[in-house]
């Protein structure tokens, strides 16, 4: 499957979006370190700017490897759900250096979801969709580092959603 010309183009330009380096110190405890939330901080300046393309990569890419998926967002808006995606993301993203300050958002992101009928399994295809957009969108910027960075950060927001919605679940 192709993708539509609208969304077939990259990140590649130059960022518009900037954090502080000076806030990318990671704790010692936290199980990212500074150069991978530098890598993820610096590769998401190039992915916001562009957010609406972003999302549409990673819903159709979604969509393709989970057809059953697109089902769970029948009722919503998908416009809406793009953006959604996006600030929590870039709210993640913003706070992969205090992550103490992030989970609370996951964790009800996880509480919501696990209603939506979201399912462990779910939560893998959804990192590997989100890693497939951020390689076409970022192309050569997209080195083994930043795949790395970023699959640790897709694995700390999985797994904190994955225990939320169980917690959920079983409570």
């Amino acid at each position: 499957m192709s993708l539509p010309s609208a969304v077939a183009g990259s990140f590649n330009d130059a960022p518009t979006a900037s954090f502080d380096a000076a806030n990318a110190v990671a704790v010692a405890e936290d199980p990212i370190d500074s150069e991978q939330i530098e890598l993820v901080r610096t590769t998401w300046t190039y992915v916001a700017p562009m957010a609406e393309q972003a999302a549409t990569l990673f819903y159709n890419r979604l969509f393709e490897l989970e057809p059953a998926i697109k089902q769970m967002f029948a009722p919503s808006n998908l416009r809406v759900e793009k953006r959604i995606l996006m600030q929590t993301l870039g709210a993640a993203v913003k706070h992969l250096h205090r992550l103490d300050r992030a989970v609370p958002t996951v964790r009800g992101l996880g509480r919501r979801h696990a209603c939506y009928g979201v399912q462990e399994r779910h939560y893998d295809v959804v990192a590997e969709a989100l890693l497939w957009a951020l390689e076409k969108g970022l192309g050569n910027r997209f080195t083994h580092e930043v795949r790395d960075a970023w699959t640790v950060t897709c694995t700390l927001l999985a797994d904190t959603l994955k225990d939320t919605a169980a917690a959920q679940l079983d409570g």
